[in-house]
């Protein structure tokens, strides 16, 4: 466990070398750490020049100095800044003087969010939005995560659960005046109404979940057919790049590769396979299994055919992702193709293929704004409140076990924010941070 009196300190900025280092301190000794090795501190919140010296008082470097007295600072505590020259020596000389002081260590990773959480300058929503900021690779990503660090899904749940304490508070009128039978059927019936349009929402929300995880993870794409199909030659097309081995040899693939592409914005991965057939192999046979479950798990699958060959029938399932038959070698034929044909040869059809994938991506994913569940956890947990609103029948539960349903649902949704039961959590939330974060 982690002690939360420490002083931590931690390089916050990028990887050294680089122009400028950015050391970060927070705790109760962070200001007077810093103290120790500046000959004057500058005003809160203004840049100050300074000499930083060892505990020996040798020069270390001159850089910037910037206080944050807490609570007004990023971790709710005093926070300190040093802005270095960012050579490793540098770095690694004034981490060994802060540090050299009781009380005063490295920080782990994710810890200064984490101290931002526990103290109240963000929730865990806005936390795991900060972690898919610093990971956001494409313009999707981004803006759902600046919209997740904004508050977005907080607001959202605060919402429902606002709507909760209100339904509860009606409830709770229900036992004032149930010796009044007129006032307590509308009663009644006002609080049915309200369950029953409160469920709805978090349908919805239920809905956009995957929608979120398809703006956040990417849309999967997953190419499959029989060997030699082409299907590692066009992921290598797609990707510009070789990215899988491409060989004449039948069952050359035998494990899935992924690669992302940022198409109009949307990150889509595509997924290589091993190709289709019957093997006495046992490691192309689980390869080939693990195609499939690829498949099934993809929100769209390219099934490649050679062309004057047909495709075998694949079965994605009946709740499984759409499947395009696609036509690959398309340059060795004479003749006008039908339908989807591609050359990675010629790079005919290639553009075509892509403006379609990438279409029913942008369907899928839909606006990165709003607060949208974006982790299985919030998933979870907003799918534990519609079953707790289910059973919640006004109309036939007493009263006190209708209102204890009502509390369990609030409580499911204070679970995504983090106002409940989630120390078990932080760990896990917190660890995909890096060091300086």
């Amino acid at each position: 466990m982690l002690d939360a009196t420490d002083t931590i300190v931690a390089l916050s900025s990028g990887s050294l070398p680089a122009g400028i280092a950015v050391l970060r301190i927070s705790g109760p000794k962070a200001i007077a750490t810093v103290n120790r090795h500046v000959t004057r501190l500058p005003e809160p919140r203004h840049a100050g020049l300074r000499t930083i010296r060892d505990v020996d008082g040798a020069i270390v470097d001159r850089g910037l100095v910037i206080l944050f007295p807490g609570p007004d600072s990023v971790t709710g505590e005093d926070l300190v800044e040093l802005h270095l020259h960012g050579g490793k020596a540098v770095v690694a000389a004034c981490l060994e003087a802060l540090t050299g002081h009781p009380g005063v260590r490295l920080a782990e990773a994710g810890e200064f969010t984490r101290r931002a959480f526990v103290n109240g300058r963000m929730d865990l929503t806005e936390a795991e939005g900060l972690a898919d900021l610093l990971a956001a690779e494409t313009e999707f990503q981004r803006k759902l995560a600046i919209a997740q660090t904004g508050g977005a899904m907080r607001q959202a749940c605060e919402g429902w659960m606002r709507r909760l304490t209100h339904i509860r508070a009606m409830l709770e009128a229900d036992f004032d005046f149930s010796d009044e039978d007129d006032v307590a059927d509308d009663v009644a019936a006002g609080v049915s109404r309200e369950i029953i349009a409160l469920r709805a929402e978090l349908q919805a929300a239920l809905a956009d979940a995957r929608r979120g995880e398809i703006l956040k993870d990417g849309f999967k794409v997953a190419i499959i057919g029989a060997p030699n199909a082409g299907k590692s030659s066009l992921l290598n097309c797609l990707a510009e790049r070789d990215v899988a081995i491409v060989s004449d040899i039948p069952g050359t693939t035998r494990d899935r590769i992924e690669v992302t592409l940022d198409l109009g914005g949307l990150a889509v991965r595509l997924i290589d396979t091993a190709g289709l057939r019957d093997t006495a192999d046992p490691i192309e046979r689980l390869g080939i299994e693990r195609a499939i479950d690829a498949a099934r798990q993809a929100d769209l699958v390219l099934h490649l055919c050679p062309v004057g060959e047909t495709a075998d029938t694949f079965d994605a399932g009946s709740d499984g992702p759409p499947t395009w038959i696609v036509t690959t070698k398309a340059d060795m034929s004479t003749e006008a193709l039908s339908g989807l044909a591609v050359s990675v040869r010629s790079g005919a059809g290639i553009d075509r293929l892509v403006e379609l994938v990438r279409g029913l991506a942008s369907e899928a994913a839909g606006s990165p704004e709003g607060g949208i569940p974006t982790r299985s956890r919030h998933r979870d947990a907003i799918g534990m409140a519609v079953g707790y609103l289910g059973e919640c029948d006004v109309e036939t539960l007493p009263p006190e076990v209708a209102a204890e349903l009502l509390r369990m649902a609030s409580d499911a949704l204070g679970r995504i924010v983090g106002k409940r039961d989630v120390e078990d959590l932080l760990d896990v939330i917190f660890s995909q941070f890096c060091i300086g974060k």
